[in-house]
């Protein structure tokens, strides 16, 4: 399984398992009174390498995305008795057993599986209540063929995926379909000049083709349409006809799939993106709230109006959000007509100038960050205007909405802010941010904040 596991159970796999295991290890050496040494934390090391290996090779979270309590209850015992069991021989073997508690050890053994499992249940409850409510991933199939009717059974089988399958479109007519295999494929929705429009009207979040590579035309018209919109595009490839050596599929269910276009935020890395959004947005807000008391009260006291600009941007997804930003004109457009910020643009405030040389009028964005509907680091938000004109102009133009929006981005350091009076500036801006969605990770966000400190004391292009 790849990264782009289901987010909950990369949360499992990846974060709250280990973290339980360790725990459960610390408070038990708590509870008997005794001293957490070196050997204990040697012990947290050689566990976690240990207890990711055994429970990946044993399949436990496959279990959980069929929806499987029982059996991955099962595995989970399983897979931590054999852990347990390497441990015993491990400690025997260098004869570092003796270094450790006997009470703590048994009671570790024996308390971490049932907390694991608690931890399992409340998070398939969790699950339950979203499938209910609704909360579900918008979906739909391009082909309809042997693979995509198994993969189609599947999602309708297993809750846990919350997918809401609309219904397949083909350029055959219904009857043809149901001839080839049967009729169990649901809505036909139409032919595949008619994919485009539904994921837009519908909002649909992920699509899955499964042409014959006798479509390479077709697919390849596809994948030169589909980028305008903000959705996941996966194959679904037939793999019993490839002779295949070290391919990397996702599994929905039992059926393989390719993702091609997909967020890097999903799984461990979303975690991680998002909170270290939040500890940062939050440390911001609190060290300069002074100043930000300060900036408020001159732009109150410099021209009428708001002391917040909100305007409508597209976020995550393509969805409208408002963002904020203290207010630096005369004017607060949010139109189908947004004219750009020029330098000396007669429409800037008294202090408006000095607030976008600065970058101080995205100050409030952080509370942009800490709602969730942006990101510290990200591409820009545009007006929901300028959108609306560049993805007509700009092939791959939507994947930017693969991520949040940031209040800074990989673009912004390399100079490309400011006007885009000219098309290529716009491009090369795009081609930026779709480089950062292709090779994020935590590092590169660390050194895109350190070069934005740079970039804004330097004041490049910011008007």
């Amino acid at each position: 399984m790849t990264s782009n596991d289901l987010p909950i159970v990369a949360f499992f796999k990846h974060l709250l398992d280990p973290f339980i295991i360790w725990s459960m290890l610390i408070l038990t050496t708590w509870l008997y009174d005794e001293d957490f040494t070196s050997y204990y934390l040697v012990l947290v090391i050689i566990t976690f390498f240990i207890s990711s290996y055994i429970y990946e090779r044993t399949f436990i979270y496959r279990n959980w995305r069929k929806g499987r309590l029982l059996a991955h209850m099962r595995d989970t015992v399983m897979g931590w008795l054999i852990i347990v069991a390497i441990l015993i021989f491990l400690g025997y073997a260098t004869k570092f057993h003796h270094q450790f508690s006997e009470q703590v050890l048994l009671t570790w053994f024996i308390v971490t599986p049932l907390i694991l499992i608690i931890s399992h249940v409340t998070a398939r409850s969790i699950i339950i209540g979203l499938y209910k409510k609704g909360h579900l991933r918008p979906t739909i199939v391009i082909g309809a063929n042997e693979t995509s009717l198994e993969f189609i059974k599947h999602i309708e089988e297993i809750p846990f995926l919350l997918i809401n399958y609309h219904g397949f479109f083909d350029e055959r007519n219904n009857s043809r379909v149901s001839n080839t295999v049967g009729n169990s494929f649901g809505s036909h929705l139409g032919g595949l000049n008619d994919v485009i429009p539904y994921i837009h009207k519908h909002n649909i979040e992920m699509v899955f083709i499964s042409l014959p590579m006798s479509s390479q035309p077709r697919i390849q018209k596809l994948m030169d349409e589909l980028p305008d919109t903000t959705a996941s595009i996966y194959f679904l490839p037939d793999i019993y006809i490839f002779d295949l050596m070290q391919a990397r599929f996702e599994y929905i269910g039992d059926v393989p799939v390719v993702s091609m276009n997909e967020s890097p935020f999903v799984g461990i890395d979303g975690v991680v993106k998002n909170v270290s959004d939040f500890i940062i947005a939050l440390l911001v807000l609190i060290l300069l709230s002074p100043l930000m008391l300060c900036l408020a009260i001159a732009v109150k006291v410099t021209s009428p109006g708001p002391i917040i600009f909100k305007q409508r941007r597209y976020g995550l997804n393509g969805e409208e959000i408002v963002v904020y930003k203290f207010r630096s004109m005369t004017v607060a457009e949010d139109g189908t007509n947004v004219v750009q910020a020029k330098k000396d643009d007669q429409r800037f405030t008294k202090i408006g100038a000095f607030l976008r040389r600065t970058s101080l009028d995205e100050l409030p964005q952080f509370l942009n960050v800490l709602q969730g509907r942006m990101s510290i680091v990200g591409p820009r938000p545009h007006a929901v205007a300028h959108n609306e004109l560049y993805r007509k102009l700009i092939k791959g133009y939507m994947l930017r909405h693969k991520a949040k929006p940031g209040i800074t981005g990989w673009a912004q350091v390399n100079g490309w802010r400011g006007e885009t009076e000219v098309l290529e500036k716009m491009k090369a801006r795009i081609e930026h941010d779709l480089y950062y969605l292709k090779n994020w990770s935590i590092w590169f966000d660390i050194w895109i904040i350190l070069r934005t400190i740079w970039t804004v004391v330097r004041k490049d292009n910011a008007y």
